[in-house]
């Protein structure tokens, strides 16, 4: 879509022409990178069924990852228009889970996460002059404070314990601070009664242990540091035994492209890796996995939360913000030693996270668990001063997994 091209729709000024379901109310979709794309796709179906509402999409132009965005935006299948049509459009409501360039929007803002919440350290950029701590991830006050005003109208955090983080780096967007918990997981939880079809999916048959191996991206992630993981991994479990999953950082994908990503693990495919597309797949290998192999990631941290035992492959301890649910999952997590056999370290690991671990991570995860549903719309519609449907709010179902295998390599 070219950005001067102008999409005509039941918005504007032209609302009316053309119109024959007339809405009430307008919500533009902020969509900054395809992971924050695929969190939003899990909160806007709360929305989207109700016949008032109008959804549009538009791809935000502040990230590093962008690749591929526009193709997913069309799969998707919603109306969308481009950010120079976005940002001189009046809205009810926009809706984005992650932050830039939303101060340029004609609506009120809400703002919600696109991983398990701030615990990560901003990445320090290069340069000549001298470096200064890094910033909290989704609590950057420059991104939260434009101009002289708050950009959120609701600024929407997993768990009580951020807003001390906010108070102390963005005091000002206090006030618009919601604790509405972590959509994600919540959906996770509501899930776990399809194992069995997740593990049928994945042809998990009994007797058989399945290992998801995940990777945040960067330098410092677990692929950044062991680019063959996966066929190590592969290699080293015996197949009768073991069946393993992938499920790589939509960052990694939308920056080398997925004909390259896959091609690179065309030999693991070959021993019988399912390499997941990165819009969707993770979450049921969370449901179904046996054990996780992972680094500083939120999958890694879903995965433990969820109950799942745990070994990191990697762990950038000095990416990881002091205190944070991710520093803790790092304190009790073992870590791979990649020279020992790897099948006795994956059963040690059991032993590291008893039910009382596995309860005080999912604590650390959200305070209002099962909830998030519930408070994300209350705040979406309260936003648009529209009343709320007669209908419990619910989060969908996780589905069930499409992955890339040898034969046929579908996620090039």
């Amino acid at each position: 879509m070219s950005n001067d091209e102008w999409v005509p729709g039941p918005f504007g000024l032209d609302a009316a022409k053309g119109t024959t379901v007339p809405g009430q109310r307008t919500v533009l979709a902020v969509v900054h990178h395809l992971t924050a794309g695929t969190r939003l796709a899990e909160v806007l179906p709360l929305l989207e069924s109700d016949r008032r509402i109008q959804v549009v999409y538009t791809a935000a132009p502040s990230s590093h990852f962008t690749g591929g965005l526009a193709d997913y935006l069309h799969r998707l299948g919603g109306l969308t228009v481009p950010w120079s049509q976005a940002i001189r459009t009046r809205f009810d409501l926009a809706i984005a889970a992650s932050n830039g360039r939303l101060e340029s929007l004609h609506a009120p803002v809400l703002t919600l996460p696109h991983g398990s919440g701030p615990g990560k350290l901003y990445p320090r950029i290069q340069g000549a002059g001298p470096p200064v701590p890094r910033p909290v991830t989704g609590v950057l006050r420059d991104r939260l404070v434009v101009g002289g005003r708050v950009v959120p109208s609701a600024y929407v955090l997993p768990h009580e314990r951020h807003l001390r983080l906010v108070e102390r780096d963005c005091p000002e967007a206090l006030p618009v601070a919601v604790v509405g918990g972590d959509p994600c997981f919540d959906r996770l939880v509501e899930s776990r009664w399809r194992r069995a079809a997740y593990r049928r999916a994945f042809g998990v048959g009994r007797g058989r242990r399945l290992v998801l191996v995940t990777s945040t991206w960067g330098t410092h992630s677990l692929f950044g540091r062991h680019p063959d993981v996966l066929f190590r991994v592969a290699a080293r479990l015996p197949r009768e035994e073991y069946a393993v999953v992938a499920a790589l950082h939509p960052g990694i994908w939308t920056m080398s492209g997925r004909r390259q990503v896959t091609r690179w693990h065309t030999d693991c495919l070959r021993h019988g890796v399912r390499l997941l597309p990165p819009e969707e797949g993770w979450r049921a290998a969370l449901i179904a996995a046996d054990h996780v192999i992972g680094d500083h990631g939120s999958v890694t941290y879903y995965g433990a939360a969820l109950g799942v035992p745990v070994a990191l492959g990697e762990f950038a301890e000095e990416d990881v913000a002091p205190g944070s649910h991710i520093a803790r999952l790092g304190a009790v997590a073992p870590r791979i030693d990649w020279d020992a056999p790897l099948s006795p370290q994956l059963h040690a690991s059991t032993g590291c996270f008893g039910e009382d671990v596995h309860a005080a991570l999912r604590a650390e995860l959200t305070s209002v668990p099962g909830r998030a549903a519930e408070i994300l719309r209350r705040e979406m519609y309260r936003l648009m001063r529209l009343a709320e449907p007669d209908h419990p709010a619910r989060l969908e179902p996780v589905p069930l997994p499409d992955c890339a295998s040898h034969d046929g390599l579908r996620a090039a």
